[in-house]
Order: structure tokens, then sequence, then C-alpha cells
């Protein structure tokens, strides 16, 4: 079965952000400047992530076929298993999933082999194509948008899911509170969110800032933003520590936050798909490895259900 595909060039976010404004309080100039602001600040994301979609390069199969998304989904679980246990695949058949920044649909195919009826978003045009063609190889369906998720409700019709899944995209957003805004129009009294944020306080933050800064905290946000992702430059990043995503999620019962991922490999190793670890990971014991995973992981894990429906 083919892949229904909505959108796949973005709406246009002049249209979206004119169409909620009342031009009678504002002038055109003032509107034309945020939109102007809007529109540059979301195509640098959009090019950022269209030069090297996430986890592109976790195989050296030709891309689109069936041996390289299936090398991208093994290496992706290997190296961060900790994510299907998050995710609950199969907990899912027969429900309704949004996810939000599928990328090139690694959890995304998992969803749909588990059964769930999934709708799916993603800013880059690049990677919801190979998302496509991933579906159109496993012979599997879903609804797939194109665009930005601070303005979810006019890229994707307005329903309720059983699960809204974001797993290390909302923190690339420049206003993450607009999002979980646009996601509590998509929940209803059993809606559960699973999402993934980076962590502040993290090993992660930690090498950044040694490596680097040169142990210059103060500088601490510009070069988590440099440094945070494979390819350097990335335009966005924001890092939470447990109290920002309480505020940050004010609108949402957090059920729980759980810290885990250490990336331990060396990589200049890692990039030719040699798994080699770094001397001070190679004699750490698992236990003390997993310890320092739970308290120093680069990812949070937040699990949370809407506040309006809280019984």
């Amino acid at each position: 079965m083919s892949t229904e595909q909505h959108a796949l060039e973005p709406k246009s976010e002049a249209e979206m952000l004119l169409g909620q404004r009342a031009l009678g309080e504002r002038t055109y100039r003032e509107i034309g400047e945020d939109i102007s602001s809007f529109m540059n600040q979301a195509q640098k994301v959009q090019e950022f992530w269209d030069r090297r979609p996430c986890n592109i390069m976790h195989s050296p199969k030709i891309l689109g076929t069936r041996e390289y998304f299936d090398e991208v989904e093994a290496r992706r679980y290997m190296v961060e298993p900790h994510i299907p246990l998050f995710a609950e695949f199969d907990r899912w058949r027969g429900k309704k999933v949004l996810e939000v920044g599928c990328g090139i649909g690694t959890d995304s195919i998992r969803f749909a082999h588990a059964g769930a009826e999934l709708t799916a978003v993603d800013l880059s045009p690049r990677s919801l194509e190979i998302a496509r063609q991933r579906f159109e190889i496993h012979g599997l369906k879903a609804n797939l948008y194109c665009g930005s998720a601070e303005h979810l409700t006019s890229l994707v019709p307005v329903e309720r899911f059983d699960l809204i899944y974001s797993f290390g995209v909302i923190h690339h957003t420049h206003h993450p509170e607009k999002v979980l805004a646009e996601l509590k129009n998509y929940c209803g009294p059993a809606t559960e969110l699973r999402i993934m944020l980076y962590s502040k306080w993290s090993w992660k933050v930690f090498w950044i800032i040694a490596k680097y800064g040169k142990g210059a905290f103060w500088r601490a946000d510009e070069l988590v933003q440099t440094y945070s992702e494979a390819q350097t430059g990335c335009p966005v990043t924001f890092y939470y520590s447990r109290r920002n995503v309480r505020r940050l999620m004010k609108d949402f019962d957090v059920l729980r936050i759980s810290k885990n991922y250490i990336f331990s490999y060396k990589i200049s190793k890692y990039t030719k798909y040699e798994y080699e670890r770094e001397w001070y990971f190679q004699w750490m014991p698992k236990l003390l490895f997993d310890w320092l995973q739970r308290h120093l992981g680069w990812h949070l894990l937040i699990v949370a259900k809407p506040k309006a429906f809280r019984y």
C-alpha cells in the first residue's frame, strides 16, 4: 500500500500568521516584519535538516533501499536501546499515534509495523521524502505532513490521538511553548504524551563545554546549540532541567521524567561503522555506566497527560 502523503511542500507561514492575527491591532509593516523573521528562522532550521537528515549516515548502503533502512534501524536502536523501551511501539497497536518530527521515519515505521494508525509531521521535505520511500518499501501506510510544529493545526486535521510522540524534536523549534500549545488541540481524556528533550545537567553538555569551550561554562547555550548534533551549527537547540520541563509543560500533568543515554563510542571510529568505546568507558562497570546514564543522560524522557482531562 502506498503512503498517503499530504503537502510535501510546507504551507506558507505568511498565510498561517496572517490568519491568526487581527490586522486592526498592528500595522502591516509590523506584521510583515514578524512574518519575515519567522520565515527566516524556520528556513534555517529546515535547510539544516535537509542538508543532513537525522541518522541519514547510519548506513553505507544505497539510500532508499530496504538494506539501507534495515541498517539505519539496527544501528539506531543498538546505540540508543532506550528508545524502544520508551516508545513501547507494540502497545499502540490499533491506536491513533501522532508523531511530531518523524525525520526519515525510523520510529515511524516501528509504530506502523506494530499496527498503529500513524500520522506524522516533519519540517524537512527531504527527510519526509525519505520516510515516504521507507513506507512504500515496507508496504505500510501513514499520513505524512510537511511543515512547522509551531503551526500544527494549520497542517494536520484536528482530532484526538491516543499517543502524541516526539523524540528529540521540540527542542529544535524556535518557540517550544507554541508546539506544546498546539499539541493540546489533539488531546483527549486518555491521550498520553511521550516526549524526549535534551537535558541541561548531562554528560554531553559538560563534554561540549570542556572540549569546545575549554571550560567556558558561561558560553554553554552557544556551545550546545553549535555542537549538539552530528553536523555542527544547528540553528536552534534548547536544553532543560526537570524544573524547566515542568514549566514548559505547565498545561500538562507530567507523570514521569527519567534520564538516559550517554554516547560512549570514539567518534573517529563510529563514523567508520566501528564500535570502540572511549578509554574511560571501557573500564567502567556496566552498573556504574547505567547509574551515570540515569543521572547525567543527554535524553530527558517525559511521560505526560493533558491537565484539562485530569480525573
